[in-house]
């Protein structure tokens, strides 16, 4: 491809006129904007939420709004590439903090993007997706998938907060996010998939000649995730972790995937250039990151991000768990995802 490509301003102005008034617009000169040389040339820039930040304005805003008034009482985190009040921090993921306080309850609806809690703090909460009902402990990732009905409400004493992870911003661009309002759902009397059904790795239920479900099991308890990190820690292999269906092996939604880390005190990862976007969830430990040179120093509960192709590099300061959000899965599904050697 030509690197010396012809401007717009080089056309005769009654050329550019007659060009407007037929609807068109010449390729060349966006050329290079669409298709750079060698690797993408990403709006995305590294953001850095720290939870002692937004907590107190998390808080505030439930003394403020009664979440009759939100339906989803949400601070959202703003690429700041994009800049403030943006629906992204990445190209394809949302994210937002929600809080819910004792005794209430978020009305249910369905909608187009499929979600993922990350849940951060407090005890009690709990969602209901296809009654479902799922316990919200710390660390534990709950789906809602695209499609499924769900909703939200708290038992406990103190108030609860959950990382929201969506694929909003792909639904968004293909015109085809919406939701659907409904009552709350019915509760089935059982334990959750994940105690019931999936206690074990390499077990799923016997369904005879049933149909397995599109997602079988709903929530990922924390627990169960930390000690298998940790039993690979011991015996010296990379402590990385991905969530999966267990009855496909595949990743959890179709546009969004999401693994567990864990890091020693002292220990340095280098992860390879990967052409998907990430979020980084911080369950607890202490640390920073250099992303394209950028020093990013977070805590417990922090968020942070990187775009696609990012140079990363992580520094535990005490040992540390993590949850990597990515679009691996769609770009696996668009056939070019890509790792580069550094």
């Amino acid at each position: 491809m030509s690197t010396q490509l012809g401007t717009l301003e080089e056309l005769p102005a009654d050329y550019r006129r007659a060009m407007d008034e037929a609807g068109v617009a010449p390729l060349w000169p966006m050329m290079r904007n669409v298709l750079p040389h060698g690797a993408p040339n990403p709006v995305t820039k590294p953001s850095h939420w720290a939870y002692e930040a937004v907590r107190p304005l998390l808080i505030r805003a439930g003394e403020l709004t009664p979440v009759e008034k939100a339906e989803r009482r949400v601070l959202v985190l703003s690429d700041q590439g994009r800049g403030v009040g943006a629906m992204q921090a990445t190209a394809s993921i949302y994210l937002g903090l929600q809080l819910l306080l004792p005794g209430e309850t978020a009305p249910a609806h369905v909608h187009t993007p499929s979600a993922v809690r990350i849940v951060v703090e407090g005890q009690g909460g709990y969602t209901v997706v296809d009654g479902e009902k799922l316990p919200m402990e710390e660390g534990d990732l709950v789906l809602t998938p695209g499609g499924e009905w769900h909703d939200h409400g708290h038992e406990g004493t103190e108030p609860v907060v959950w990382l929201d992870a969506l694929d909003l911003p792909v639904f968004v661009y293909l015109e085809g996010s919406y939701a659907t309002e409904g009552p709350l759902q019915p509760q089935r009397n059982r334990p959750d998939a994940s105690e019931v059904e999936y206690r074990a790795a390499g077990l799923a239920p016997s369904r005879s000649a049933m149909r397995a479900r599109r997602y079988p099991m709903m929530r990922y308890p924390w627990a169960k995730t930390e000690a298998a990190l940790r039993a690979m820690a011991a015996h010296g292999e990379s402590a990385e972790l991905d969530f999966i269906n267990p009855e496909t092996g595949e990743d959890v939604l179709p546009t969004m995937g999401f693994t567990a880390m864990m890091m020693h005190a002292g220990e340095v990862a280098k992860p390879p250039l990967r052409s998907a976007s990430s979020a980084f969830h911080v369950v607890q430990g202490r640390g920073h990151s250099r992303i394209n040179g950028e020093k990013i120093e977070w805590g417990p509960k922090d968020t942070f991000t990187a775009p696609v192709f990012a140079q990363i590099d992580h520094y535990a300061e005490e040992e540390s768990f993590l949850i990597r959000i990515h679009d691996r899965p769609l770009q696996d599904k668009l056939g070019y995802y890509e790792e580069r050697v550094r």
